[in-house]
């Protein structure tokens, strides 16, 4: 790893906090010089220097590596846009609102695409009185199972964590849903649109 964190995203986040290359340097412990380095690509800051660095700029050591800062790009928020990661080492499931930079188990997650369900994803979705009783005829052993449902409507998510040797089903309150997603812990993300 040749280039590690990104002169340009240093510069402009240190110049974002008001900061001269100077103030940075004295809060790390460093020569102004140094800074001056980092920014222009010319050097790069020792790796016990990220963490402090990253706080100093406020943002993560992630964000820091990724070479990018997160800035909200979703000012007019809208659920439908939420996101979901996986990690593949522990299965954690996060849902985020919007892009996000994730990583769980020292692995950065990518964001998860929904694909149209398929032949062998296959969602039945029936109306029992006022919920969506979702199910998919799909394996459920410990190598190859779905691991999470979730209704999506344009003010929230209703998530269903689903366990090996279980049953591929859940309920959801209706309210507004616009699709349903199930993941497939071998197959990725899948999708199938409500219609009402």
């Amino acid at each position: 790893m040749d280039k590690y964190v990104t002169g340009a995203v240093i510069k402009k986040l240190r110049e974002s906090k008001n900061l001269t290359q100077e103030e940075l340097a004295e809060k790390l412990f460093v020569s102004g010089k140094a800074v001056s380095k980092w920014e222009t690509g010319s050097g790069f800051p020792d790796i016990s220097l990220l963490e402090p660095l990253a706080k100093a700029l406020g943002i993560s050591v992630i964000e820091l590596l990724s070479g990018e800062d997160i800035t909200n790009q979703n000012k007019t928020f809208n659920i439908i846009k939420s996101r979901f990661y996986v990690c593949p080492v522990c299965g954690n499931v996060i849902q985020a609102s919007g892009e996000a930079l994730v990583s769980c188990c020292g692995i950065t997650l990518p964001p998860l695409d929904a694909e149209d369900e398929d032949e062998e994803h296959k969602f039945t979705v029936e109306t029992v009185e006022d919920e969506y009783y979702v199910t998919l005829s799909h394996p459920m052993t410990k190598e190859h199972y779905i691991s999470f449902l979730a209704a999506v409507n344009d003010h929230g998510v209703q998530f269903v964590k689903l366990y090996p040797e279980e049953n591929a089903e859940a309920r959801f309150k209706i309210n507004r849903e616009k699709y349903i997603l199930a993941y497939c812990n071998r197959h990725g993300m899948f999708k199938c649109k409500l219609r009402r």
